[in-house]
């Protein structure tokens, strides 16, 4: 019997639903008909533009229904909305249904609607509210200026009505506005622009936040891939090169000197483990985000073993000066640009020597690593990861690296590294 964990069965009836959803998409008293979703823009606005805002329209339409039939008895002079009205305070309220799809038809259609409501005489109220909302959502979704002209035709249609149509318009016997219910008004508008202005400016600022962070992420991850790269190379190259120059000793030996053979198999062997542990390392940091590395991270305390594999591969290694004691971040640069410096030697330089000195100042340490050439294979010169791997470490940490053909036809890598953290400085 096989059983599958982690997911419960689907009923019939959900996984007919879920066909559904799947063959024709989410459910339309979710989102709405599926024939009135919009693709446009990005992903975060279409699924926000495809959710139908039911709810909030719900409860409007009822605010302004009630509150309506309430201001009718506080206006007497006013005419009570009959059927006629109570349509275009529905027509009002309704179309904010699409206030998220078309923000600025909205706008005008509840602007339109208003002033059609408020020249047939009945009494102010809550009908505003739907002013409010469809001029405040095509503010947000940046429709400035025509929300503008929405709110400033409502406002002259309503002066002009206020100060002269009133006498051919219902209710009889209605006199004009005052200059301070003008002002009123006038205020309102600016007020209902004022709120929305804010609200699309902070939504803006809102949007810039998410981007700054997502760029901040994105660089984050581009370092840390880079960083990862750049470590699997100085270890994969070194060890690689090394494993190459004994199995073709090994090859060439086989016969003639099992002994040296298999001392060359052997010293595949340890550097192959070497290179397995190190590569495991660095991908069990990727496994485990944030977990602490089971090993300490290479130094120039290994410089003993870096000489002794070095020598395995047939270079000789004559070493100047004494290693410093660096911060963590510094010696783990200042090993793997000499382990590059010197798989490049093994590589690519005829020279079976190599010179390391070491010279620290008061700020800095001068690692400098001379072959004596001649360059065989690839350019010595380095447009390759090796080369580049190095520039990288060293200006991550405020250093240079200086690599190029001497005048003598060797090659020498100089680097200058920080000889204290920049917390420190």
């Amino acid at each position: 019997m096989i059983t599958t964990l982690g997911r419960r069965p689907r009923t019939p009836a959900a996984s007919s639903v879920a066909g559904m959803e799947e063959q024709h998409g989410p459910g339309w008293w979710r989102y709405g008909p599926p024939w009135w979703h919009r693709t446009d823009g990005d992903p975060e606005s279409r699924d926000r533009a495809a959710r139908w805002p039911w709810l909030s329209t719900a409860l409007i339409t009822a605010v302004v229904l009630a509150g309506s039939s309430f201001a009718a008895h506080a206006q007497p002079h006013r005419e009570a909305p009959d059927l006629a009205g109570r349509v275009l305070l529905v027509a009002a309220s309704v179309a904010l249904l699409w206030r998220r799809r078309h923000p600025v038809a909205v706008a005008f259609a509840t602007s339109v609607v208003t002033l059609a409501y408020l020249a047939a005489g009945y009494p102010y109220g809550p009908v505003f509210l739907t002013v409010a909302v469809g001029c405040f959502s095509a503010v947000v979704a940046g429709h400035r200026r025509a929300a503008w002209v929405a709110l400033g035709l409502l406002w002259a249609g309503h002066l002009l009505i206020a100060l002269w149509l009133y006498r051919y318009l219902p209710p009889t016997g209605d006199s004009g506005a005052s200059a301070g219910q003008e002002i009123v008004a006038a205020t309102w508008v600016a007020a209902v622009v004022a709120v929305a202005e804010l609200a699309r400016v902070r939504r803006e600022q809102w949007a810039r936040e998410r981007a700054d962070r997502a760029r901040a992420a994105q660089r984050r991850a581009d370092e840390e891939r880079l960083r990862i790269a750049r470590e699997l190379h100085d270890v994969l190259a070194h060890s690689i090169s090394v494993i190459n120059v004994q199995a073709s000793m090994g090859l060439a030996l086989l016969d003639k000197d099992p002994e040296q053979a298999r001392t060359a198999l052997t010293t595949i062997r340890v550097a192959s483990k070497e290179a397995l542990g190190e590569v495991r390392q660095v991908l069990d940091t990727l496994r485990a985000p944030g977990a602490a590395p089971r090993a300490p991270a290479p130094g120039l305390d290994r410089l003993p073993e870096l000489v002794e594999q070095a020598a395995a591969a047939g270079l000789t290694v004559e070493v100047t000066g004494e290693p410093p004691s660096l911060p963590p971040g510094a010696d783990l640069a200042a090993f793997r640009i000499l382990q590059e410096a010197l798989t490049n030697v093994v590589r690519h330089s005829g020279s079976r020597h190599a010179r390391v000195r070491f010279e620290q100042g008061a700020d800095e340490l001068r690692l400098t690593v001379d072959d004596d050439g001649p360059a065989t294979g690839a350019d010595a010169g380095g447009t390759g990861n090796g080369l580049a791997g190095m520039r990288e470490r060293a200006a991550a940490l405020g250093g240079t690296i200086e690599a190029g053909p001497r005048g003598d036809g060797g090659f020498r890598v100089l680097a200058v590294l920080p000889a204290r953290t920049r917390e420190a400085r």
